[in-house]
């Protein structure tokens, strides 16, 4: 996995690209807003209606995952400094280098996620 060093240089290099991700997404969205609000807005009759708010429905979904995924970095920041780091959250088990390469956040192996994952 890396020094702590070298994991907390990726996890803060992924959460800036992240937040920059959320200003760009915050922006857009109030653009939308704003655009939207110098437009008489009658969804009924307006043909631009449905999408208009299904756009800005969009950006709010993407701009809250981004926010999610930087409080997700926080926390594994955190489990850097506690040396948690790599230890899945619900068996303990060793999370998979791999995985973590791909998803540095990941507080779960992947059989915990797949489980977490399921309708009971």
């Amino acid at each position: 996995m890396g020094d702590s060093s070298d994991l907390r240089t990726r996890l803060a290099d992924a959460r800036e690209r992240t937040l920059a991700q959320v200003a760009a997404l915050s922006e857009e969205f109030d653009g939308l807003v704003e655009a939207n609000a110098l437009v008489a807005v009658d969804d009924e009759h307006d043909p631009e209606g449905s999408s208009t708010a299904f756009e800005r429905a969009h950006v709010a979904s993407l701009l809250g995952a981004a926010r999610e995924h930087v409080a997700q970095l926080d926390q594994a920041l955190e489990r850097v400094e506690s040396g948690d780091y790599g230890r899945c959250a619900v068996c303990g088990g060793e999370i998979p280098a791999e995985r973590l390469e791909v998803r540095p956040a990941a507080s779960t192996c992947v059989g915990c996620a797949g489980k977490l994952r399921r309708p009971a």
